[in-house]
């Protein structure tokens, strides 16, 4: 995936899959409280922000993951929602994933002018186990969204959701593990029941890392690395591309516009969601040392 919006940065926790939240422990180590809440001002406006060429830096095309140090529908974003919307709506030709943990907040806030939706929203909410796939699923399933996806991650506990895939309104599903302190087991054996569920519906299916934890045959494989968790889950050969067309309607949509800037790494060949992405800048974070 090309790049990340954040507008606003900090979380309350939701559920059991925040428990030990990544974003909560990566400010920890930086000095920072992730329950403090507040608007990034330097990034708010990032999708129209532009170039000195006067060209906006995400390029027409782009898929861009929203709040993934916060949550979209959070309470206390309510008074910056609508501008966010408003930036998404100029951007109709870029793709935004929106992942959210509380779909009961959705509906009501949804700009005035949303419809049945609109085409360049992808709109996914998080299932980590099955008590929050039987709550928040079902939820997924009557909001007014075009496209639709369910995020079981961190993945802790099996999970059976073929009653919802089977409706048919639900385009992809994506797993991956826990990581950080205290990152809980993830076993084969839930990814390979979710994978053949989704492959059984034609429902797109990404694996896209193990986690720190990663329990296959009885043995444990423990990994700190995200590039070694990319690699065995990509390995795996889990993942299923669906037959139908995604974001097929979308308004100057042309991923074709950037393909010849793409900058791919040795390690991306082990990524499971190449596809959707537009490759990377060439900063230098992925140095060799870190591909194995």
């Amino acid at each position: 995936m090309r790049d990340i919006w954040n507008p606003w940065h900090g979380c309350k926790k939701k559920s059991e899959g925040c428990a030990h939240c990544y974003m909560y422990y990566l400010d920890e180590k930086r000095g920072q409280d992730g329950s403090l809440i507040f608007k990034v001002k330097n990034n708010f406006d990032y999708p129209i922000q532009r170039d000195k060429y006067g060209n906006f830096k995400i390029k027409s095309g782009e898929y861009i993951r929203v709040c993934m140090t916060s949550d979209f529908f959070l309470e206390e974003a309510d008074e910056w929602r609508q501008d966010a919307w408003d930036i998404m709506r100029i951007r109709n030709d870029v793709i935004f994933m929106l992942i959210t943990k509380r779909p009961e907040r959705v509906r009501q806030c949804l700009p005035l002018d949303w419809g049945s939706g609109w085409e360049n929203i992808w709109f996914n909410v998080t299932t980590e186990n099955q008590k929050r796939a039987d709550e928040r699923i079902p939820m997924l399933l009557d909001l007014p969204f075009k496209h639709k996806g369910i995020l079981v991650a961190p993945f802790i506990e099996e999970i059976h959701i073929n009653k919802y895939l089977s409706t048919h309104k639900i385009e992809t599903v994506s797993c991956g593990g826990e990581n950080y302190d205290g990152a809980r087991p993830l076993h084969y054996e839930w990814v390979k029941q979710l994978a053949d569920d989704c492959k059984n519906n034609d429902i797109g299916f990404t694996f896209f890392e193990t986690g720190n934890v990663y329990i296959k045959n009885g043995k444990r494989i423990y990994s700190e690395n995200k590039f070694d968790q990319m690699k065995q889950a990509y390995l795996e050969n889990l993942n299923y591309e669906s037959s139908k067309p995604q974001f097929f309607n979308i308004p100057n949509y042309n991923n074709a516009l950037f393909l010849e800037e793409k900058i791919f790494k040795p390690h991306c060949k082990y990524c499971s969601i190449k596809k959707q992405c537009s490759g990377c800048g060439n900063c230098g974070k992925c140095n060799k040392d870190s591909i194995r």
